[in-house]
């Protein structure tokens, strides 16, 4: 079997000419399936920018990216649109839709999918609702929720189509402690039950020891892999 994630001298950078500025320096990293694997560094580091090039948001420019077999470096906009469905991505902010319930929030990560009927998209969303422990407010908006609760919307959207890859950016970044534990720790839980791969990006030493191995960029350049705290 192929790792999940497998990375080869990867190289990006923004801007052009004078503007140009690399902020990836020659990342070699394989994640095996089913692996939880936490990304930890400083602000600036190139986590964030490593990770949305993983989850296909944006396309890599030199070295080799591939993500479940499929090689990202160059790859067209409908190529990665392609792989981008087999992702579950949380957002550091949730990013959920205002105007949508919790409901229809999660419904949203099944609309890429032509295999679901309507009826089957909701069958589904209330199901994983229910596992993330709000089966009581699937017809909440999210002014209605608190914080811990639009997280854990976003992670039912992130999983409700059974990803073989779950990113998640900063997840409990805006969460108190027990909050962000409840969060992370429901993360894992349900992507171990479903058999994905997580790459996890954070700032939160509480959350560490959740992982099976923990990698550390700082300016740009991975540092060598650190063990999972006991």
């Amino acid at each position: 079997m192929f790792p999940a994630i497998q990375i080869q001298n990867l190289n990006h950078a923004f801007g052009k000419g004078r503007l140009k500025k690399q902020v990836l320096f020659d990342i070699d990293l394989d994640i095996q399936s089913g692996e939880i694997i936490l990304m930890t560094g400083p602000s600036g580091s190139g986590k964030t920018t490593l990770l949305t090039l993983v989850g296909g948001l944006r396309s890599a420019q030199a070295g080799s990216l591939k993500v479940l077999g499929k090689e990202l470096c160059g790859a067209s906009n409908r190529e990665l649109d392609l792989a981008r469905r087999s992702n579950g991505y949380i957002f550091q902010a949730h990013n959920l839709h205002y105007s949508l319930t919790a409901i229809e929030n999660v419904m949203m990560g099944l609309e890429v999918h032509s295999q679901y009927s309507r009826s089957q998209m909701r069958t589904r969303a209330s199901e994983i609702l229910q596992e993330v422990g709000l089966g009581d407010r699937l017809n909440y908006f999210p002014d209605d929720l608190s914080g811990g609760q639009k997280q854990r919307v976003a992670i039912a959207r992130a999983l409700v189509s059974r990803p073989k890859l779950v990113l998640a950016d900063e997840p409990t970044a805006a969460l108190d402690s027990k909050s962000g534990r409840n969060v992370v720790e429901l993360m894992q839980k349900l992507a171990k039950e479903q058999g994905c791969t997580i790459l996890l990006v954070t700032h939160d030493n509480r959350i560490l020891d959740v992982a099976d191995r923990i990698v550390h960029l700082e300016d740009g350049r991975l540092a060598p892999a650190l063990p999972a705290a006991a």
